[in-house]
């Protein structure tokens, strides 16, 4: 199949943890044909949607992942699957992309669907469970957020479309903080702020659970380091072999049908204690580690998802 990955630039990736590097790599191992572009250079140009990019060899070499050929203009109508892997920030420009790339629809599988990654972003596709998940509030106004931290105590506060835990605090019972980073936040943005209830049992890990096509295949936990309250990779957070529990398993027999109905393939969840935080579609991470813990091959698990499909 000819392949496509939209994503942040392939020259900086981590070879041992990025997760697109790794569904690339066991695609190039299947036979398939890769092309590589970012977001920037997706355009609708007459009717067509087109990418201008490089066709890619992947190879495991810190320095120089993959190597680039000239570069050239494709039409996205002659290839069999798209990844959408860029990172957030979900803004206008990632939101963008998704309206260009559900012009596909019907000629070119994007991954996951486009639509779907655009209604659902991580922190707000979990409000449809509610019995799933730690009391939440979304809102910009200074008196809801204040009269959920007064009800609740300890808090997280992070803004809605982050990622990689950036701007994530944690205020206790007595933080005096709020007013000064409500005004933080919203003096450069336009965004609500999302709060949860802290939940204690974060300092065990933050468990990424993965979900190929709405079913679980492995889980990876994830530890704050010392004096943390986040456990995200990006910043420091040490990740750890853990085995799915029961609350797991029922947490994903509920989503699971939800995200395989819309096209969902590659899903990463963040599971807390007994609960469920955040649903990340746009760029979930953790295969790789996944598979040097438990020697699951969670890239292969997702090609065999997507060969079925495309067959």
């Amino acid at each position: 199949m000819k392949i496509a990955f939209q994503m942040d630039p392939i020259t900086g990736v981590d070879i041992n943890a990025d997760s697109s590097f790794r569904l690339a790599e066991e695609a190039q191992a299947r036979g398939h044909e890769l092309f590589y572009y970012g977001p920037d250079q997706l355009a609708f140009d007459e009717g067509r949607i087109t990418a201008r990019g490089h066709r890619i060899t992947v190879q495991r070499v810190a320095d120089q992942p993959a190597v680039l050929e000239p570069e050239e203009v494709v039409d996205l109508a002659d290839y069999d699957v798209v990844w959408l892997r860029q990172d957030p920030p979900f803004d206008m420009h990632y939101i963008t992309t998704t309206h260009l790339l559900d012009r596909l629809a019907g000629q070119t599988l994007v991954v996951n669907d486009p639509f779907w990654v655009r209604n659902f972003p991580e922190k707000l596709l979990v409000l449809n469970f509610p019995d799933l998940t730690p009391p939440t509030t979304i809102a910009r106004d200074l008196r809801t957020i204040r009269e959920f931290k007064d009800r609740h105590g300890d808090v997280i506060l992070k803004p809605l479309y982050g990622n990689g835990g950036a701007g994530v605090f944690k205020l206790d019972a007595q933080d005096r903080n709020l007013s000064s980073l409500h005004e933080l936040f919203t003096g450069f943005s336009r965004e609500p702020l999302i709060v949860q209830k802290y939940l204690p049992a974060v300092t065990a890990g933050d468990k990424r659970v993965i979900l190929v096509d709405g079913e679980p295949v492995g889980a990876i936990n994830r530890v704050p380091a010392a004096g943390e309250v986040r456990s995200n990779m990006h910043v420091g957070g040490r990740p750890e072999k853990v085995e799915l529990t029961p609350r797991d398993l029922e947490i994903c027999a509920a989503i699971g049908p939800t995200l395989k109905e819309k096209g969902q393939i590659f899903v990463g969840i963040d599971v807390i204690g007994d609960y469920l935080t955040e649903i990340n579609v746009t760029s979930p991470t953790g295969i790789q580690e996944l598979e040097r813990f438990d020697g699951i091959n969670v890239a292969e698990k997702i090609w065999q998802a997507i060969e079925a499909k495309c067959s």
